[in-house]
């Protein structure tokens, strides 16, 4: 439930809980407070009230009903007695008077002490009038059938309706308040710890992340806008996690690449040291060990050009620094003349290189011509090291889809271990753990196919089986006629 429609029922149930509440609590005031004032045979509570009151109003409705039609009858005595006790059980007393001169007074108001009353309603002049706060005065002015004229009064005793009233409507403002007060309090309560609640559990998140502890999850299992925070705070957190984790690899990994790096320096730089010495000291006494020495040196100077080239170009492959010259190449041809040129090359006299495609017809792809060759020289150089069988074999074969180009380079080498076969595209791996160097190589060379060959869109990986040699497999995405990548 979204924090809105929350709110809004919070409200509405803000407004009519306390409504119903109240009647509840003012139904039972009214029961506890006027229970008894519909007489013996009368109910309680409310109905009780409004049954005296409605008798009240029709004894009072005869009355003057009876003023205006026979008053005569105000002057017999038995009607008088019979009329007053019915108003004395609703606490109203009769008075009668003829000729200014009272002719009848209930026992009810005499009771009352209202001598006093009674003398000034003499001479009043006005038909209702409230005396002492507490008593309801009704007055009816009659012509008897002789001509006189007299007056009748009810004067009624309020007494216990005030004294109930003066408990009773403070009550019923305090309960108002009351339930008004514990009402909006409780649900205030519910509908803000509803949300003050998730928050303190993004706060503790917050203080974890904040003293490093990427490892508290924030779970608020809720639906609504808190929710969505929540979710959106642990994909933070989780990301956060995961960059931290790999900035730690990278710090790891420039540390290796730094301890390879004065590895494979080392190696040459102590050869060149050791020739160098050997013809300082007259080592080398003769021509042709000095000539034996400096070809020493040349080749090991050689091989850290070499390093050093390969070096630099990994870390601007790696930093997105060397850029790429696409350009529209039929792959099939582009393979056709690498191995045509790798023919030629010296050290694939005792090779058998094959060049295999299953369509003679153009396979088109976007790439750059020098990096794609650069791939193909480091995998097929890669495997001319290893090579110890005696019919030497290097297959390169071609495989047209729709969407994309694969090529095969397999060799018949001694294979590679499959707990190792993912690291060979790492940069300075190799398999063998104690480094030799015997094989030449820098330990980039593979690194740097995977670099180039994503580097256009594609991918690259290798097969392998102990004894019979490796496959290496790297795909490029095909272009349609305009020249666009598929």
């Amino acid at each position: 439930m979204s924090i809105k429609k929350r709110l809004l029922l919070s409200y509405i149930a803000m407004t009519i809980i306390p409504i119903v509440l109240f009647v509840l609590i003012a139904t039972t005031l009214v029961s506890a407070f006027y229970k008894g004032m519909a007489g013996k045979d009368g109910g309680k509570g409310m109905p009780a009230f409004w049954e005296t009151a409605n008798q009240h109003r029709d004894l009072i409705a005869g009355v003057k009903f009876m003023t205006q039609t026979d008053p005569d009858r105000f002057t017999d005595s038995e009607f008088l007695k019979t009329t007053d006790e019915q108003l004395n059980r609703l606490h109203t007393g009769l008075v009668v008077l003829k000729n200014n001169q009272v002719s009848f007074t209930s026992p009810f108001v005499s009771n009352l002490h209202l001598n006093t009353e009674i003398q000034e309603l003499q001479t009043s002049q006005t038909r209702e009038r409230w005396g002492k706060s507490r008593y309801s005065i009704e007055k009816y002015t009659i012509t008897y059938s002789d001509g006189t004229t007299g007056t009748v009064y009810l004067l009624s005793d309020l007494k216990s309706f005030f004294n109930e009233a003066r408990k009773f409507f403070p009550l019923l403002l305090l309960s108002l308040l009351l339930v008004i007060g514990l009402t909006n309090g409780f649900l205030t309560f519910l509908v803000s710890r509803s949300f003050i609640k998730p928050l303190y559990t993004l706060k503790h998140a917050a203080e974890q992340i904040k003293e490093g502890n990427l490892k508290q999850e924030v779970e608020l299992n809720r639906k609504d806008e808190i929710g969505e925070l929540g979710a959106s705070f642990e994909e933070m957190r989780i990301r956060l996690n995961e960059s931290i984790h790999l900035q730690l690899e990278y710090e790891e990994n420039r540390k290796q690449l730094i301890s390879n790096i004065s590895h494979d320096l080392k190696t040459p730089i102590t050869g060149i040291k050791a020739c160098v010495q050997g013809i300082q000291e007259g080592i080398a006494d003769t021509a042709i060990k000095q000539e034996k020495y400096i070809n020493m040196i040349a080749k090991k100077a050689e091989d850290m050009d070499h390093l050093i080239e390969e070096l630099m170009l990994y870390s601007k492959l790696d930093l997105n620094r060397l850029p790429f010259h696409l350009e529209p190449i039929d792959l099939h041809l582009f393979l056709q003349d690498c191995v045509e040129e790798l023919r030629l090359d010296p050290r694939m006299e005792e090779i058998n290189l094959t060049f295999i495609v299953e369509t003679d017809k153009p396979v088109p792809i976007l790439g750059d011509r020098e990096k794609l060759r650069r791939v193909m020289m480091n995998i097929i150089g890669n495997s001319l090291k290893y090579m110890n069988k005696v019919q030497k074999e290097i297959r390169v074969e071609l495989f047209d889809d729709k969407t994309k180009a694969t090529v095969h380079i397999r060799d018949n080498g001694p294979g590679i271990k499959s707990g190792v076969l993912s690291h060979i595209f790492d940069r300075f791996y190799r398999a063998d753990p104690s480094r030799n160097t015997e094989t030449g190589g820098s330990g980039l060379g593979l690194a740097i196919v995977k670099q180039i060959v994503e580097g256009q869109g594609g991918s690259v990986w290798a097969e392998s089986q102990l004894g019979e040699g490796t496959s290496i497999y790297f795909t490029l995405p095909k272009t349609n006629n305009e020249g666009e990548q598929e």
